[in-house]
């Protein structure tokens, strides 16, 4: 195989950077790389280039994504997401009480440009160290706000405050290069006066790529590699699509 663009559903549990590991293994490429990281908890399409099309990873990387989301209300952690340390609970039962109008015209403030600070537990860098690495050590330093835009944001689901749980809202999110979901729905949270962490996501598009389109990892190792190399797309295919918004890859 020389050139061409995988469309791979990654699992909840895997990075991306093993996921392409795991599929460059499997094609025996010499070239690979992804177009947009999923944290290990997350699932969607993981848009993978080979070979020489790995110089389209930064065109890619620059597309819109699309999600859908989970965020629970009343609780926020220190990663901003599930798999951080909870550093405040709300007491929602004795607080003002949320309904779908307060939710819509909190999603509604964060539409168009927004200004993001990326969290302490991400691979952005200050002074040249990922700041995850200083946050596991107990640091946290000030950084710099970036700006950000949200094309859409649709309330798709409300759970109310139960007795066992606290409230969550699913939703879907159209956005532009560099947004941190979880730091959105933190946002979303203190713009609320609750608090609220991300604890599902799934990206459903790259442009006008679809999830649809991909195919589920565990499924593509199971394939004869004849069955797997049908799934290779070529590189100027997928250029063509994204240049005809009404040609859906």
């Amino acid at each position: 195989m020389k050139d061409g663009i995988l469309l791979i559903d990654k699992p909840e549990g895997i990075t991306s950077a093993k996921t392409v590991l795991k599929v460059k293994k499997i094609l025996n490429v010499k070239k690979a790389g992804h177009t947009g990281t999923l944290d290990p908890f997350a699932t969607g399409i993981l848009i993978i280039c080979f070979n020489s099309s790995t110089k389209l990873t930064s065109f890619f990387s620059n597309l819109d994504k699309s999600y859908v989301g989970t965020m629970v209300l009343g609780v926020s952690t220190d990663t901003q997401d599930l798999t951080g340390k909870i550093t405040r609970v709300s007491n929602m039962k004795s607080g003002t009480k949320l309904n779908e109008s307060d939710i819509k015209n909190a999603f509604d403030t964060f539409m168009g440009e927004i200004w993001q600070t990326p969290p302490m537990f991400s691979a952005v860098k200050y002074k040249g160290k990922p700041l995850y690495k200083l946050a596991r050590r107990g640091k946290e330093v000030k950084v710099d706000a970036r700006k950000v835009r949200i094309f859409q944001l649709s309330l798709l689901e409300i759970e109310p405050l139960s007795l066992d749980k606290f409230p969550t809202i699913t939703f879907e999110v159209r956005c532009s290069k560099g947004t941190y979901i979880r730091t959105l729905c933190n946002d979303i949270g203190e713009y609320l006066g609750c608090g609220a962490y991300l604890t599902k996501l799934r990206r459903v598009k790259v442009d006008n790529i679809s999830i649809d389109r991909s195919i589920p990892l565990n499924k593509f190792v199971k394939l004869s590699q004849k069955e797997q190399l049908e799934y290779i797309i070529p590189p100027e295919r997928v250029l063509e699509s994204l240049s005809d918004q009404n040609n859906y890859l």
